[in-house]
């Protein structure tokens, strides 16, 4: 009697038990991370060490991103001093120079949004067509409302994938890497006062947030804005800058008091930092909205530019 009375009890708690095992599941999840190396490497899953919340877990896969497998969107703030018409042709150059196969997108930062190019809503493998549709930032103090509303807004409405025109969509990932680039000066005008006792904007960090929550890697070069002179607005630009960069594996290029002489050794650097973006594939625990993230190596002279948070269950290429 007590036999099947125990029976009875374990076929009723069973289901419960089951529902129990499959929330405590580890959910497989990804997130793009770069190697910053003194010199060229070739990481592998046993380089790596991986902390989830602290704590040690496994690394399962870490597979390089391909040339057709990257979009690259390329945010340029409105309201930036017309005097980077001077770096139109090293813009150029950058997107016509991106690895064949990789996807662009040229948006402006302007009124808490991203306004494509010249209407060109996505994006296109036709580095040579994105190219030609730079133009001239309107230079108007403020346009861009707050370069934070605008890369929530586009992180969370990502443009359309491309359409492939070769031909050969049965080899294109169907998730591609999702990668930005901001030029800007940085500046949360609606957070207030630019002192330095008033680095702490929610707006920067609801950025922050969404980028993680999408997958997306934020790099940035700081340049002057139309409305603000050297001094105190660069300092506040350049610490959000780079708190984004920093939070969501992403990188910060420039530091100054005023605008860079070239760009392009920035952004060449971020070149090389897209040719060493790697997904790292890991297990976390799927009943967590997010979950912090810390990758280490011992490969000589090399960091590892991370996301701090992830979601559970977040693809960034497949």
């Amino acid at each position: 009697m007590k036999r099947i009375l125990a029976l009875t009890l374990f076929a009723l708690a069973l289901p419960g038990i089951t529902a129990f095992a499959q929330q405590e599941g580890a959910t497989p999840t990804q997130a793009l991370v770069a190697f910053d190396s003194k010199s060229p490497v070739s990481p592998t899953a046993k380089d790596v060490t991986l902390k989830v919340d602290n704590r040690q877990a496994n690394l399962l896969n870490l597979t390089q991103v391909p040339a057709n497998g990257a979009q690259v969107a390329l945010l340029i703030d409105d309201g930036l001093r017309t005097s980077i018409g001077g770096e139109l042709n090293n813009l150029r150059s950058f997107i016509t120079t991106l690895p064949q196969g990789t996807e662009v997108f040229v948006g402006f930062m302007q009124n808490g949004r991203v306004a494509p190019a010249n209407n060109v809503p996505g994006f296109t493998a036709d580095r040579a067509a994105a190219a030609q549709t730079l133009r001239l930032p309107m230079g108007l103090p403020g346009a861009s409302a707050s370069p934070y509303f605008c890369l929530s807004d586009f992180v969370k409405n990502w443009p359309s994938n491309a359409e492939n025109q070769s031909g050969a969509r049965s080899q294109q990932p169907t998730h591609k890497a999702r990668i930005v680039l901001m030029i800007t000066n940085g500046v949360d005008p609606y957070n207030g006062s630019t002192s330095i006792t008033n680095q702490d904007s929610p707006y920067v960090a609801s950025a922050i947030t969404d980028a993680q929550r999408a997958g997306v890697p934020v790099y940035s070069i700081y340049y002057s804005d139309a409305g603000f002179r050297r001094g105190r607005g660069s300092f506040s630009g350049q610490s959000y800058l780079l708190q984004v960069a920093q939070e969501t594996g992403g990188e910060t290029y420039y530091e100054g008091t005023g605008s860079p002489v070239s760009l392009a050794p920035f952004l060449k650097q971020f070149q090389n930092a897209l040719a060493e973006t790697y997904v790292a594939t890991f297990p976390v625990d799927g009943n967590k909205k997010m979950v912090s993230l810390k990758l280490s190596t011992k490969l000589p002279k090399t960091k590892i530019n991370a996301p701090s948070e992830v979601r559970p269950g977040t693809v960034v290429l497949q």
